[in-house]
């Protein structure tokens, strides 16, 4: 028998906020987007198959394309995706199972699997101490000068002034960067972005330094600190792991436009494994 799921809009707090706690790993940029500076930003759609949500979609609109993240069984994102108003390209975050439920919705231009990276304090292991300094808006002429070179492609101003950024510098010249997506007191959760480190400085441990720092400052807060790193990317791995970052689960990201339908292939179908 078919299962019947409904969806609607929702701008409940504490009912989404119930649904998102059960994976808090996961969840963390959308709890963030619960609080205030995001949640204006923010549109989320819930369903379920009986009185109470058990999936949600998220529609962040401060991001250009807006972030598309799903939540929850896949026939239940399905139904939201479906019965939601989306802006014709959005960026796709989600499960591969999520990913699979909306393949005949999205043809995807761009296809990364991920890996979501959680630490504790008590697995949390600092190196570089002493060779960083915090980053203010001051300093975005030579942020901005650095991302020339790659990486920042999520970057936006704002995420400087309203959150955590380390960099060492050579000179007067920036040359490795860590700083964060989002950074929400309330309820408690803080995403690491932004890291890069000058083609010509690499393997001299700055990114180690710069992730060290921002991870001490918001572990010192008290806050549940998470990243993303490509499933291909080995040696950032290596070096958030040496951290005492833990993989929390794969997912995948990309651009993905509405329709027309598309079949996801084998290839991108594959996910590995976090050693």
């Amino acid at each position: 028998m078919t299962e019947i799921w409904w969806s609607r809009p929702s701008s409940d707090p504490v009912e989404l906020r119930a649904l998102l706690e059960r994976d808090r790993g996961y969840a963390a940029y959308a709890l963030g987007d619960l609080a205030p500076g995001f949640r204006e930003y923010s549109r989320w759609y819930v369903a379920g198959r009986g009185t109470a949500p058990e999936a949600l979609i998220l529609l962040f609109e401060r991001l250009d394309p807006p972030a598309l993240f799903c939540f929850g069984p896949g026939a239940g994102v399905a139904t939201a995706i479906r019965r939601a108003s989306l802006p014709a390209r959005v960026y796709f975050t989600g499960l591969m199972e999520h990913a699979m439920a909306v393949a005949g919705l999205f043809h995807f231009r761009t296809w990364v699997p991920m890996w979501r990276m959680t630490i504790s304090e008590a697995d949390f292991r600092p190196a570089g101490a002493g060779r960083v300094r915090r980053l203010r808006m001051d300093d975005l002429p030579a942020l901005r000068r650095l991302y020339v070179y790659g990486g920042g492609d999520a970057f936006a101003p704002y995420q400087l002034e309203q959150g955590v950024f380390f960099g060492c510098w050579d000179g007067e010249n920036l040359v490795a960067v860590a700083g964060t997506h989002l950074v929400a007191s309330e309820p408690g959760v803080a995403a690491i972005g932004n890291v890069f480190t000058h083609p010509d400085h690499r393997r001299r441990g700055f990114g180690a330094a710069v992730t060290s720092a921002v991870t001490a400052e918001l572990l010192h807060r008290g806050m549940t600190v998470v990243l993303n790193v490509a499933q291909r990317n080995a040696p950032a791995i290596a070096l958030y792991r040496r951290l005492g970052y833990r993989c929390h689960c794969p997912f995948v990201e990309g651009i993905a436009d509405l329709n027309p339908p598309q079949r996801l292939s084998e290839e991108i179908s594959q996910t590995g494994e976090c050693t």
